[in-house]
């Protein structure tokens, strides 16, 4: 379901993206919008990843300089049967994650030094199993053509009066409202339309994360901690490319939260209700209430799982907190 209905707001935003268009220069205008998009697509195609990445100043790391962090990521792609991605470290204080890549064989995966520092190994694995979750869905790509197409029609919109969309010549039939349209509406509605893209597929990873790492309480844990995390710490960068907001876990802009129609993601509270049904279909039992700590408090692992810590130093060498 979740996928047809990503593909319909797809399939709107590609028409709306043709409508803006037309509504500026008629025929020929439409004919250069598709022009434009199908530039800016090809080029975020291939280079989305390095872009988003470059952003955020994320670093590259690997099993000699970041061996626990890496293990996990390793254990949990070979637990989804996926394509070991590219894993990089952000230096950034705010809990947060990411994934980009075009498909499961140019992806990556990215974790700020705020999430592995405030979080449990267990936590960590489940926020790395729902990015993996990402990639296993090409969400990644899903957002990233949204993304593009929303930002090139608001920029057709921000132009409409250079493109003389009201003249005769143009075949444009709706003239200067036509215009307004273009300036005002479509941009609009390209922006709720990719606002529930992320939604949409933030809960479809959740579900499918949940499953990758076996333990929904570890993921609701997670996102608790970031949620509040998010709040406290001012994400400069993500502040900078509020384009790449969507990508996170969690919102990193400051001032979001609420799961209505100007959101980039799903409330918390949602996500992490949803989790615990899914804990009640496992058998396995939420804790009694959650932390009101403070994030950089770890929650006591025996309220998720009486199994001890499968990524510390004293692991016994066990493959996964599934194990």
């Amino acid at each position: 379901m979740n996928v047809m209905r990503t593909g319909m707001l797809l399939a709107f935003m590609t028409a709306l993206f043709m409508g803006v268009g037309f509504l500026i220069g008629g025929t020929g205008g439409m004919m250069i919008a598709l022009v434009i998009a199908a530039g800016m697509n090809l080029f975020s195609y291939w280079n989305s990843d390095k872009m988003v990445l470059n952003m955020h100043h994320a670093v590259e790391v690997d099993e000699a300089n970041a061996p626990e962090y890496y293990a996990i990521v390793r254990d949990l792609a070979a637990n989804a049967n996926l394509p070991m991605p590219k894993v990089y470290l952000i230096q950034n204080d705010q809990p947060n994650a990411f994934a980009t890549g075009r498909n499961p064989q140019n992806a990556a995966v990215a974790a700020s030094t705020g999430l592995l520092q405030r979080l449990s190994p267990q936590e960590v694995a489940a926020v790395m199993a729902h990015e993996l979750a990402h990639i296993e869905h090409r969400d990644t790509l899903t957002m990233t053509v949204t993304a593009t197409l929303a930002g090139a029609i608001s920029m057709l919109g921000n132009f409409a009066m250079f493109f003389g969309g009201g003249s005769r010549e143009n075949h444009n039939p709706l003239g200067f409202i036509g215009v307004l349209i273009a300036m005002i509406v479509a941009p609009f509605a390209a922006m709720i339309v990719q606002m529930a893209i992320s939604r949409t597929r933030e809960y479809a990873a959740d579900r499918r994360g949940a499953q990758i790492c076996g333990n929904p309480l570890w993921l609701a844990s997670a996102l608790d901690k970031i949620a509040r995390g998010a709040k406290q710490i001012v994400n400069e960068d993500a502040e900078r490319n509020p384009a790449s907001a969507p990508l996170f876990i969690i919102n990193p802009l400051s001032g979001q939260g609420a799961d209505n129609l100007f959101s980039t993601h799903p409330s918390t509270e949602n996500r992490i209700a949803a989790l615990e049904a899914m804990a009640q279909e496992f058998g396995q039992a939420p804790a009694a209430s959650r932390p009101t700590r403070a994030p950089q408090a770890p929650i006591d692992d025996e309220q998720l799982d009486d199994r001890p810590s499968p990524w510390g130093r004293d692991g016994g060498g066990r493959k996964g907190p599934w194990a």
